[in-house]
Formats: structure tokens, sequence, C-alpha cells
């Protein structure tokens, strides 16, 4: 087994109660092989992206260590969306979905292939991820774009806002 690599991974949902499709998907991450779970965020809530006739998400980010290529992972997190019952047959990006798992950033590697792109090509715009990532690595440098922190935009607190630790759905202040 090759040392471990931290990989962060965003989750979503905002079909059939969220905040529980996202802790269904953190247990099923817990069981990933090759791999440990080395801390998430707290949960978040955001508007939705694209359509907006649908209920807000339910998002988070968890960093892992794993031994997993960055392949063999995006496989995996493909397999536990599907057995929460996410359908990717639609071709719109923004529809509502019981589970997204993506692939943030995978150490420091940089790889842009029709199925893998890391880092995710567009996570600097979305509070979504910013925020809870900066829970977790508030220092941590996205290759090409610079750190966390430093891609935080102060219109992000109107876009998406933390839970309560109930997880229960609330509007912001």
């Amino acid at each position: 087994m090759s040392s471990p690599t931290r990989a962060y991974i965003g989750l979503g949902s905002n079909l059939d109660h969220p905040a529980q499709q996202i802790g269904r998907a953190v247990a099923a991450l817990r069981k990933l092989p090759d791999s440990q779970m080395v801390a998430l965020s707290p949960l978040y809530q955001s508007r939705p992206w694209g359509d907006p006739d649908q209920g807000d998400f339910v998002n988070a980010v968890a960093a892992i260590d794993t031994s997993l290529s960055p392949q063999r992972l995006l496989a995996g997190l493909l397999a536990i969306e599907q057995q929460q019952g996410r359908d990717r047959s639609s071709s719109r990006r923004n529809d509502p979905r019981t589970l997204d798992l993506d692939l943030l950033c995978y150490g420091t590697q940089v790889i842009d292939e029709p199925s893998l792109q890391l880092p995710h090509p567009r996570m600097a715009q979305r509070a979504f991820v910013l925020l809870p990532l900066s829970d977790l690595a508030p220092d941590l440098l996205i290759p090409g774009q610079g750190s966390v922190s430093s891609l935080l935009r102060p219109e992000f607190a109107s876009l998406c806002w933390r839970l309560p630790p109930s997880g229960a759905i609330a509007p912001p202040n």
C-alpha cells in the first residue's frame, strides 16, 4: 500500500432528508478501502444553482487520507452516490439530487481527464464548497488558485450558511 494522500470531498444533497443523506454518505466514506476519514466540516445550507425551483442543499466537506488512486477514489464516490439513489442519467448539471460527492482535491495533483479534473474546476466560485472547506483547511493551497482563505469572498455569507449542530434546516439570519 502506498503512502496515504489527503483528499477533500464535497458532499451535497437536496432530496429525501438531505442531512440524513449526508450522514449516510459519511458512514459510507468511512468504509472506503485503504482510506481513513480524518475530518468532517459542519453542515451548511445553500440555495440551489441553476434551477431555483428546487429545495435548498445541505453541504459539507470531508477530509480523508487514502491510498486509493484518484480514479479509484472517484469510482468509490460514484458507487456511494448510486447506492443512495443518485441518478446521473440527466444531462442537466444542476438537477435536484439525493447525493452529490465531488472529489475537490487529491493532494497537490493536477489532473485533466474527461472523467476527472483536479482540483475541482468550479470550486473557487462555490460558497458551499469553500466555506466548509475553510473550516477544515483554511491554509490549503489549491493548485493554480491560491489558499482556501484567499478564495473566500464576502458575498459567500449570503449564499451559504452554517446549520445548527442538529442539522435542522433553517433560513439565514
